[in-house]
């Protein structure tokens, strides 16, 4: 029998890492030579795994792993991975005071209850159409009439040929269309924020890296990990230690998987962006390095400053660009998206310009998708059904981008009735979730235990 585990073989990682060593400035061209003259796979382009398993090249790429870490990267001083060396080039910014409520009071409760029910709504938007090109996303929704993007995917009136040539994502077709939603499935989008509530439970606000790792093991199916998050999970398992769990054979360690891990860390704070950042940077530390880093502190500084109920999505979004190093490719990018939707109506024509600068990053990397999020959060200007359909029609990583951006507008918006009943009906108040002690929560509920652990002392 032949069990491949995807994200981890040797010889299905080095395609990343070369492709990686490309994004940072690092030479590899002789050590790429190597690898494709002996018949080694390009990264693909979607999968965890190349088509045709290769376990021959195995010894081959375990060698090239090792040559590849060793190459000196140009970035280290715009991109560094430490937390006081980030601190040191970020600029905070200044953010109005949180409003007036005392202590306790259900106005904060009330924003996070929105806040994860935007979550979900946003994530099961982009489910179905996740890992489909920006063409094959455009022609669907216009086939039913919904374009621009304004309500839930349906495979009702899709011509089959269209389908044929572009089928829904398969493990998420039967629980995410229009027709078959029937409360929240699970989604890591979502995993993540409950095991960060558990985190906090467990643990408190000064948990560490080494912390996060403990509670993986603990709570987390490994095969509910993917990209990072599994590299690291399968580190941890081999005794290696944090922080170099986030290294060792890790190509992934600058994608989006410790920027969708970063609402709980944002919405305990609120008024606090600096915090939310350090500790997004805690949990990010497991399994990212640089801009994989810096997208989870600037998604949880943007909403810490949106759950203060005072600051617009526009001064959240600089409120998250204040924690990242201000010359990364991630801050680049985010002042690329925000300037490009500022400048432009159309928001198809913002989301071409981010695919024509930034489409050489895999659909996953974290900063083409931190780019199209500020674009998506600017352009809808706060509005919540404008923030997720914007977010997800743009491609890329579509359920992780549509989540964040329900995030930030459910907030925004400040009390879950003010989100329209088309979103929030089909969640029907569940969450189904391989997490221990979560499966088939309610929203509400969850609103009360984060609310809890942002009061806490």
């Amino acid at each position: 029998m032949n069990l491949r585990l995807t994200w981890v073989q040797p010889e299905d990682l080095v395609g990343h890492e070369l492709r990686q060593a490309a994004e940072d400035g690092r030479d590899a061209r002789a050590l790429a030579a190597r690898w494709y003259e002996a018949g080694g796979p390009p990264a693909p382009e979607t999968a965890g795994a190349s088509e045709l398993p290769r376990p021959d090249l195995r010894p081959l790429a375990e060698e090239l792993l090792g040559s590849l870490a060793t190459l000196p990267t140009p970035l280290p001083d715009d991109e560094p991975s430490s937390l006081p060396e980030i601190q040191s080039l970020a600029a905070p910014q200044a953010l109005p005071p949180p409003d007036s409520e005392a202590p306790g009071g259900d106005a904060l409760r009330d924003r996070l209850h929105a806040a994860w029910l935007g979550r979900a709504a946003g994530c099961l938007l982009g489910k179905p159409v996740e890992k489909l090109p920006l063409a094959a996303i455009r022609a669907l929704a216009r086939a039913t009439g919904n374009w621009p993007l304004s309500t839930w995917f349906t495979a009702r009136g899709v011509p089959p040929e269209l389908l044929t040539a572009h089928p829904w994502n398969r493990r998420s077709a039967t629980t995410s269309l229009a027709e078959n939603i029937d409360g929240m499935p699970e989604d890591d989008d979502l995993n993540y924020p409950l095991l960060n509530l558990l985190l906090l439970q467990r643990y408190g606000r000064d948990f560490t890296t080494a912390d996060v790792a403990r509670l993986w093991l603990d709570e987390l199916p490994a095969g509910r990990t993917f990209t990072a998050e599994r590299v690291a999970y399968r580190n941890l398992l081999d005794g290696v230690e944090p922080p170099l769990t986030a290294v060792h054979r890790n190509p992934f360690r600058e994608w989006i998987g410790a920027q969708i891990r970063a609402d709980v860390h944002g919405w305990t704070h609120p008024g606090d962006p600096a915090a939310a950042a350090a500790q997004a940077y805690r949990d990010a530390a497991l399994t990212h390095t640089g801009n994989g880093i810096y997208g989870a502190m600037f998604v949880a500084a943007t909403l810490a400053a949106a759950a203060t109920g005072t600051a617009d999505v526009h001064r959240s979004l600089a409120a998250g660009l204040g924690v990242v190093p201000p010359r990364s490719r991630l801050a680049g990018a985010v002042r690329l998206g925000i300037a490009s939707a500022r400048e432009e109506r159309d928001f198809d024509t913002v989301v071409d310009r981010l695919h024509t600068e930034l489409g050489g990053y895999h659909w996953v990397h974290a900063v083409p998708n931190a780019a199209l999020l500020a674009a998506a959060l600017t352009h809808a200007d706060g509005d919540f059904t404008r923030s997720v359909c914007a977010a997800v029609s743009g491609g890329w990583d579509t359920d992780s981008n549509g989540a964040t951006a329900g995030s930030v507008a459910g907030l925004l918006a400040g009390h879950p009735d003010r989100l329209p009943e088309r979103w929030t009906a089909p969640l029907k108040n569940r969450l189904a979730t391989s997490v221990p002690s979560f499966d088939g929560i309610g929203f509400d509920t969850l609103a009360e235990l984060t609310h809890l652990e942002a009061v806490r002392p």
